[in-house]
């Protein structure tokens, strides 16, 4: 799979919706993309690490944590458990921590920021709903394209009608 955002934006603008530019990258993938999954959790990340433990079969887990900046959702564990179970990547709306660990692992990861403190394993949360967040909406089955320039979402996969 080879893309780059700018290209998918101009080749399918109309199709995409573009995220604000609020992330970071911190895993060892810079470039991912694939279907969506999704979880609603507030510093807590009992419900991420069960999902990141289930095949992801490509999927990119989009992980809406109400933009805390106090816990850290994902740190290495869970890094190298998404990518040990197949999935591209992960983009978190809150905190990650443990970047060296992260930046090591071969997935993508996305998040607004850094923060050491762990997060709560109470399991509260939803999953695979509807989540909206950077100026965005993340539908679970909708794709997500990722990469330095930015992360975008379709509602179909566009890498497989480019021309």
């Amino acid at each position: 799979m080879s893309f780059t955002t700018p290209d998918l934006c101009d080749e399918f603008a109309a199709e995409l919706q573009v995220a604000e530019p609020v992330f970071r990258d911190f895993g060892g993938r810079r470039a991912f993309a694939g279907p969506i999954r999704t979880l609603q959790v507030f510093e807590d990340n009992a419900l991420v690490r069960r999902r990141l433990e289930t095949p992801g079969q490509g999927c990119v887990l989009v992980v809406d944590g109400g933009g805390s900046l106090r816990r850290a959702l994902v740190g290495g564990r869970l890094a190298a458990l998404a990518r040990g179970n197949d999935w591209s990547g992960v983009v978190v709306f809150g905190c990650v921590r443990d970047i060296e660990e992260i930046g090591e692992t071969e997935v993508g990861v996305k998040a607004l920021a850094l923060c050491p403190m762990p997060a709560a394993k109470a399991g509260a949360g939803l999953e695979d709903v509807r989540v909206s967040f950077a100026g965005i909406t993340f539908d679970p089955g909708h794709f997500a394209y990722a990469d330095e320039n930015g992360l975008l979402v379709a509602r179909r996969d566009l890498i497989l009608h480019r021309p």
